[in-house]
């Protein structure tokens, strides 16, 4: 008789990994390096530390280093909402009427209501010891600024966030939240900065974009005495702090005896996919296994499935350094009508490399069909989940059907990156049926390639 494996299964504390896992130590070739814009040159941990605080600047560069070890401070904090449940979707499973077992691992549980937070208080513990006075980012849906705004609130350290004016709009209790922490909010793009009124001059009426918030953010930033800029997806050290993920998630597969055939993970910047996937991927470049490894986007924003891979600006007013990522350009603008996160014109070029060297998988999916999973999932398993992650369910229903068809018991696994409730405007907007699709035009993205830099010999 097979092993019973519980609804939900948690690690114990005492099991919790102690140290994040540095995905770049594993990878055969390295990312190609930031460049500074003004000379064209690599950057460096010192060219960053204007920007970010020391300790953070460092991670961001580390390349060697496979193990990072945990700040006990960090550990501590963590047990307030770790060990996240690892879940077996039965009542999906049979409703689907598939043979796949169906495993989720649940970050919701904890006030910011997503997964942001095991970065947020890792880059405030940095800053915090650092001896900083402040800290500026931005947000999308608002997921990381909620999570930043309560990891700064815990180490008393004042905070700026400037959310997508859109989503700004769209997301009230996210502001309610966020000013509940004692943190600052400005939708963006604002007349507060250089950066913002430039951008509200070329385009008066715009909704915003996560490259207009990442320009005035660093923007403010750079310019008020004792303050670094943080952000919560796209670079190394977020996705070495997001690492927890993925090896709570293995340590409990392993103790239940099981291993993935397919893991799928939302995409916008790259923070939960990386994290969840960062084990699994280690095995794949070791020559441990082989797992399909799928990226899931928004068909509106779609970086990995249309966009280039070339440099370009991690930000709308090009004050970044350059990146080599996939990205429809530092100046393409999400429809209005896009309901949720993952509306960042680039990928974390750690993920870009990996998905442009084929070790990974990407799809890009219209929101109506994710709302569409997102109910049908919150039907059976009791959880509303966010837009973000319903993207992940969305993938992770099809390859079901895909093994209810051919009779296979694949393992799936996906990241549910947090809770939905936050989002009512949009879950309202998909049952009352007025919620439409987009999908940018090819003239529309080659407007936005158009302007990529050009960088002597290199594109």
């Amino acid at each position: 008789m097979s092993k019973k494996i519980p609804h939900r299964f948690y690690l114990t504390e005492d099991q919790m990994p102690k140290q994040w896992y540095n995905l770049r130590a594993d990878m055969k070739e390295q990312p190609d390096p930031m460049l500074n814009p003004g000379t064209l040159q690599p950057v460096t941990a010192k060219d960053l530390y204007p920007v970010f605080c020391e300790k953070l600047a460092n991670q961001e560069m580390d390349a060697t280093t496979r193990y990072v070890d945990i700040p006990e401070e960090i550990q501590e904090f963590y047990k307030m909402y770790r060990p996240s449940p690892l879940i077996r979707a039965y009542h999906l499973e049979k409703a689907l009427g598939t043979p796949a077992k169906i495993y989720y691992k649940f970050e919701g549980n904890n006030t910011s209501g997503s997964h942001k937070l095991n970065s947020a208080i890792a880059q405030a513990y940095y800053a915090k010891e650092q001896g900083l006075a402040g800290l500026t980012t931005e947000t999308g849906a608002g997921q990381w600024g909620t999570a930043l705004a309560e990891a700064c609130a815990y180490y008393n350290l004042p905070l700026t966030v400037f959310m997508v004016k859109v989503s700004y709009e769209q997301k009230p209790f996210r502001k309610a939240v966020i000013h509940t922490f004692d943190a600052d909010i400005i939708p963006s793009p604002s007349m507060t900065t250089n950066a913002g009124r430039s951008i509200l001059e070329k385009n008066p009426t715009t909704g915003g974009s996560l490259g207009c918030a990442i320009s005035e953010a660093v923007e403010k930033a750079v310019t008020t005495p004792g303050y670094r800029y943080v952000l919560g997806s796209v670079l190394n050290q977020v996705l070495l702090h997001q690492s927890i993920i993925g090896l709570e998630t293995k340590m409990a597969m392993d103790i239940l005896e099981e291993y993935p055939d397919i893991v799928i993970g939302c995409a916008g910047g790259g923070s939960n996919l990386g994290g969840l996937i960062a084990p699994y991927m280690q095995d794949k470049l070791l020559g441990k296994a082989s797992p399909r490894i799928i990226a899931v986007e928004p068909a509106s924003c779609p970086s990995f499935t249309r966009g280039r891979y070339v440099y370009d600006f991690c930000d709308t007013g090009r004050v970044t350094p350059l990146a080599r990522m996939y990205t429809l350009g530092s100046s393409f603008m999400p429809s209005a009508n896009h309901a949720g996160g993952l509306r960042y014109h680039g990928m974390s070029p750690i993920l870009s490399k990996l998905y442009h060297d084929g070790y990974m998988e990407a799809i890009a999916v219209e929101q109506t069909k994710v709302f569409e999973a997102a109910t049908f999932f919150a039907k059976q398993e009791t959880i509303l989940p966010a837009p973000e992650s319903a993207h992940a369910i969305k993938a992770a229903m099809d390859e079901a059907l895909k093994c209810k068809e051919t009779g296979e018991s694949k393992t799936i696994l996906f990241g549910l990156t947090g809770t939905g409730y936050f989002d009512m405007t949009a879950y309202n907007s998909y049952l009352d049926g007025s919620m439409t699709d987009y999908i940018p035009s090819d003239e529309d993205l080659q407007k936005g390639f158009d302007e990529l830099p050009r960088i002597p010999g290199i594109q």
